[in-house]
């Protein structure tokens, strides 16, 4: 009796993993044990869409799940193109991709309705030399300097809790063509922030492409290696769907 109560405890909590991971509406509260959930953070391993090599698929965003809306931080990697002479040059550089998930319920997100902010790699550095007083604030408008500036703009903002112990992570999504304006506020522990601080520290070289350099890959990798992150853009093409 034992034996087959924790065989459907381990089923539903593997059912749970594999919802949050594939991004469906799941409600956390199903088989899993949350001993705090205002706090709780997690790291996934797998998942659809997200090809960084040739031999298969990983997605290892760092998430934070809190009462109002969920944060997913994960790294983008650069595309890159070959010239006639055989070097390969970035195409484009990577991001670090911070997505917003709102809560719809206790312990509830509605991914479908996630919004996205890429983080360049200066806005990294800025985020990653932030102190424990300080805060930061970053403006995204798809078309600025053009006459339909304005249009659609995102604002995110970093800033500390006035009592310490903290962050607070804000975006502001605002789209006057669809007459919408989404926000999201997101706490984070020092803990997590920490976290997405030395996550960030380390993939900045891999957004950036240097990674390719240190590690002296041969002239002649294929091609499909060279461009297997095209796949992640996604993310980033999409960050101005909505």
């Amino acid at each position: 009796m034992m034996k087959l109560s924790r065989l459907l405890l381990n089923s539903s909590r593997n059912q749970s993993s594999k919802n949050l991971l594939y991004g469906k509406d799941v409600n956390l509260s199903d088989g899993l044990p949350l001993h705090s959930f205002t706090s709780r953070a997690g790291i996934s391993t797998a998942g659809p869409g997200q090809t960084l090599g040739v031999k298969g698929s990983i997605a290892a965003p760092y998430t934070v799940y809190k009462g109002k809306a969920a944060l997913s931080v994960t790294p983008v990697l650069p595309t890159f193109t070959k010239l006639d002479s055989g070097l390969r040059v970035v195409d484009r550089h990577g991001v670090m991709m911070l997505k917003f998930i709102p809560a719809i319920g206790e312990r509830k997100y509605d991914w479908e309705k996630k919004q996205l902010f890429a983080l360049n790699a200066t806005e990294v550095g800025s985020l990653i030399s932030m102190g424990s007083n300080d805060s930061c604030e970053f403006f995204h408008d798809p078309s600025m300097l053009s006459s339909n500036a304005g249009q659609v703009r995102k604002s995110l903002s970093i800033k500390p809790h006035a009592t310490g112990g903290g962050y607070m992570i804000s975006l502001t999504v605002v789209n006057n063509i669809l007459k919408t304006r989404d926000n999201f506020a997101v706490p984070f522990t020092t803990a997590e922030f920490a976290v997405v601080k030395t996550v960030c520290s380390y993939a900045l070289p891999h957004i950036l492409g240097w990674d390719r350099l240190t590690n002296k890959l041969p002239r002649d990798l294929p091609e499909a290696h060279a461009s297997s992150s095209k796949v992640d853009r996604r993310d980033l093409d999409t960050e101005w769907d909505r």
